[in-house]
């Protein structure tokens, strides 16, 4: 079966024929949680026009904020490599952590002990109830991939982070690395 392919930790690349869907098309999730009650990701590759400061005035910071997913995006969610640092935190895998203690999060970026390269902030998040995934596995929506990156994703660049992806793949792969977002625009 396609999901037991699946773990958290693992990254989803969209496929390119996800064409008009403003969340998916040209993302790649990190997959945080992965059970037979469903999944949840975080979209890594969609920054948005926000930064922390512009949600939350009193951290002192300009990281960016993503769109982490179209579920609860009037919520803040983080991914992390600090565990030491942030109490309650929930491991995902190869170092990267979801959550923990905020005000913990708040203190420690004032105070200059976590960068941009221990944490990413995401409005919402994406989540699929039990089997979903595993029919749009079926229905060719995405391409499963290890993080090879590990806990050093969290400061890796997303201007091309969908390309790259594509590129490792190859095979005709490669023809979709540069064709346009929308084809009908070709």
């Amino acid at each position: 079966m396609i999901s037991e392919k699946l773990k958290k930790g693992h990254l989803l690349i969209a496929e390119p024929s996800i064409i008009g869907d403003l969340s998916f098309n040209r993302s790649v999730i990190l997959l945080a949680d992965h059970n037979q009650e469903g999944s949840v990701g975080f979209i890594i590759n969609k920054p948005l026009k926000y930064t922390i400061k512009d949600l939350l005035p009193d951290i002192n910071a300009n990281f960016k904020i993503y769109n982490g997913g179209p579920v609860e995006q009037d919520n803040l969610y983080f991914i992390h490599n600090v565990p030491d640092l942030i109490p309650n935190s929930i491991e995902i895998s190869n170092g990267i952590y979801w959550g923990g203690d905020f005000e913990s999060v708040k203190n420690l970026i004032n105070l200059g002990k976590i960068n941009k390269n221990n944490i990413r902030f995401f409005l919402g998040y994406t989540g699929w109830e039990e089997d979903q995934l595993a029919t749009e596995m079926e229905c060719n929506s995405w391409i499963i991939a290890a993080n090879s990156y590990e806990n050093k994703i969290i400061g890796k660049s997303t201007t091309h982070f969908w390309k790259e992806k594509i590129i490792e793949l190859g095979g005709d792969y490669v023809i979709w690395s540069n064709a346009p977002e929308n084809p009908l625009l070709n």
